[in-house]
């Protein structure tokens, strides 16, 4: 292993140049970036640093085959997302000399797709839910009809809780769109239905480690049952649980590693009730996981050191100690995920630039971040700002160190679910460790009425600081593509000749990259700026004088809603419009389904407020569009037809 390309961003690639660069002898790094994104090469200072043209090419396998043979790098760590789980890349990677850290190809085929990974599973001996590959909708309902609700739809290559739908008997008529909305956040367009087991059911996940050769070891287990939507927001190690019902989970897990021959580490993941006690198989994520950090917290083990030593030829018996695999760890330790969203919004994705970002530091404390501020959250990538480690002798003090951090924890510049985090160590529920799957969608209301109240109180003890958030006072959505034509004529004076004497110059000017929009007060973009001579990038930056602004001179396509109007439907969120489901003239009722929006490979619905019938609707055009939370999405007129109320009446 000569030269290492780390074939990822933010937080995970800091981790593992950082990672990198301790071993010894240490190893050449070369890291990725794109034009608005590179605060992850600032932190973990690579050797090299290879520019990307797009978001997308984080995922361009021929791209990076290319970047490996052009460079002499003989080794790629994807990380987690992106590549981490392609067998095709592994596979591409393999054929030009290049390893990647990882199971190898063959072993992502068996444990990448999910059916595949519960026959192995159950081929082991190891408990699963029942299952079915259906994909006609009257298979699902012939399935469903046989094993009850609730029932899981599940993508066969999903993850971060993307194309998953729990369905409960009261669902059943949204069955066909559920099923839909899954399939389509799958890249293979393909899902399964399996029985759902969510009453009183943690979700437990072991930490593997093996050489290939059938050596396997475990690194104890996390759980990982504080979800919202399928997605982990809060984790801990080792679990709360009765060890005598985690001790036949792991063993369920080194079975089925011992079976395949793993190699590198892996993450073997279950669904777990003490009260029953039983437990489920669920899937298999072959790479290194989000939550990787509690379990070196509490081993001592560096996680993705023994990936790299393990793919250099090194042992089991040389990477890890024997207590670290045998010994319970006598450690607590929790993870909180801080991410650029707005809990009290539905989860809404929050864009803009972070310009201030503190967590406090001390004993037991770990922050992994790509956050260099000032740093531009934008759609292009996951929302996670930061993970926040705590680590303790004992739970309750892990629990108390976890308040103690987030009470002094600042982010400023865009919405975080830092209230939610605070609202979730507070609960008593989660010191008690009375958590499982459901709990979070269950308690989500108090549990962040509560997380707000004490954000709102600990907002009043720093008078000096910045609101963490502040809605545009433009009505005008400039986005990346906007243009205009100005017309620039020379002024008359006594010593230049008049604007008869000299035509008129015709300049355009086209939005490439909106940074901050504050319009009129202030508004900061790149723009290509094309006049007679040729076309230049400049950086605009305009600032309110005192004058005011003649905001209504300038023309754009995106329209900021009015809450406050009836008859408007405003975007609650930002991402990608992918769907629009009405057009002008069709009458909707309540809570009608009108778009879907996409945030980090995730479709979400956007739910109409009230019935009515639709008079004007934004104008998405071919294929998707960014879209920003507060956009105009529907205007609608009110008729006696539609249900709503008479024009003229409002």
């Amino acid at each position: 292993m000569k030269k290492l390309l780390i074939a990822n961003r933010g937080e995970i690639a800091v981790r593992i140049l950082q990672a990198a660069r301790e071993l010894s002898p240490p190893i050449h790094t070369v890291a990725l970036s794109t034009a608005n994104d590179t605060s992850h090469c600032l932190l973990g200072r690579p050797d090299e640093t290879i520019s990307l043209p797009s978001a997308a090419s984080y995922l361009d396998i021929s791209l990076l085959a290319k970047i490996c043979q052009e460079n002499a790098i003989d080794t790629v760590h994807p990380g987690y997302g992106f590549l981490s789980e392609s067998a095709e890349f592994a596979r591409r990677m393999h054929q030009i000399g290049v390893t990647v850290i990882g199971p190898g190809a063959e072993i992502l085929e068996r444990t990448g797709d999910k059916l595949q990974a519960k026959a192995l599973a159950a081929s082991c001996g190891v408990p699963v839910l029942p299952s079915h590959s259906a994909q006609s909708l009257d298979e699902i309902r012939a399935f469903v009809e046989k094993v009850g609700y609730p029932v899981m739809i599940k993508a066969v290559d999903g993850g971060g809780g993307r194309g998953i739908r729990l369905i409960h008997q009261h669902q059943a008529s949204e069955l066909e769109n559920l099923v839909a909305r899954a399939r389509n956040e799958s890249p293979s367009q393909t899902v399964f239905v399996e029985k759902a087991a969510v009453d009183g059911f943690h979700h437990v996940e072991v930490q593997v480690l093996g050489d290939g050769t059938g050596t396997v070891l475990h690194l104890h287990e996390r759980d990982c049952s504080v979800q919202r939507r399928f997605q982990k927001i809060v984790e801990c190690a080792p679990s709360l649980l009765d060890r005598s019902i985690i001790d036949k989970v792991i063993e369920a897990a080194l079975r089925i590693a011992r079976t395949i021959r793993y190699r590198s580490l892996g993450t073997f993941e279950f669904l777990v009730s003490e009260r029953t006690p039983e437990f489920y198989f669920l899937e298999i994520n072959p790479r290194l996981q989000v939550e990787h950090t509690i379990t070196e917290a509490v081993t001592g083990v560096d996680l993705v050191q023994a990936q790299l030593r393990l793919a250099r030829g090194e042992s089991l018996q040389e990477i890890l100690t024997e207590s670290a695999s045998t010994s319970t760890p006598s450690a607590r330790s929790i993870q909180l995920r801080l991410c650029a969203e707005d809990p009290s919004a539905n989860f809404a994705l929050s864009i803009g630039k972070i310009t201030d970002f503190f967590v406090p530091t001390g004993h037991g404390v770990r922050v992994d971040t790509h956050l260099a501020p000032p740093v531009t959250v934008a759609s292009d990538f996951d929302n996670l700002l930061a993970k926040i480690i705590v680590t303790a002798s004992s739970w309750e003090s892990a629990v108390q160190k976890a308040r103690r951090v987030l009470s002094d924890t600042r982010v400023e510049g865009v919405r975080t679910n830092l209230p939610l985090l605070r609202g979730i160590v507070s609960s008593e529920d989660f010191l008690a460790g009375r958590i499982d799957t459901q709990w979070l969608e269950r308690n989500l209301p108090s549990v962040l009425g509560t997380g707000e109240r004490i954000s709102a109180s600990l907002l009043s003890s720093y008078p000096q600081s910045k609101p963490a958030f502040q809605l545009p006072t433009s009505s005008l959505l400039f986005r990346r593509g906007d243009a205009w034509s100005i017309s620039l004529s020379p002024l008359a004076s006594a010593s230049t000749p008049t604007s008869k004497d000299q035509p008129e110059t015709r300049h355009h000017l086209r939005l490439s990259r909106v940074l901050r929009n504050d319009f009129p007060s202030s508004l900061t973009a790149e723009i290509e700026y094309t006049t007679p001579a040729g076309s230049i990038p400049y950086k605009l930056h305009l600032a309110a004088a005192g004058a005011n602004t003649a905001a209504s001179a300038l023309v754009s396509g995106h329209r900021r809603g009015d809450p406050s109007n009836p008859r408007h439907i405003v975007l609650p969120l930002s991402g990608k419009l992918i769907e629009l489901l009405v057009r002008p003239g069709d009458a909707i009722a309540k809570d009608q389904v009108v778009a879907f929006v996409k945030q980090m490979k995730m479709e979400l619905e956007v739910r109409s407020p009230r019935a009515g019938r639709v008079k004007w609707v934004y104008d998405v055009g071919d294929g998707e569009e960014d879209v920003v939370e507060g956009m105009l999405l529907l205007e609608l007129e009110f008729d006696s037809a539609s249900g709503g109320v008479p024009k003229g009446k409002l």
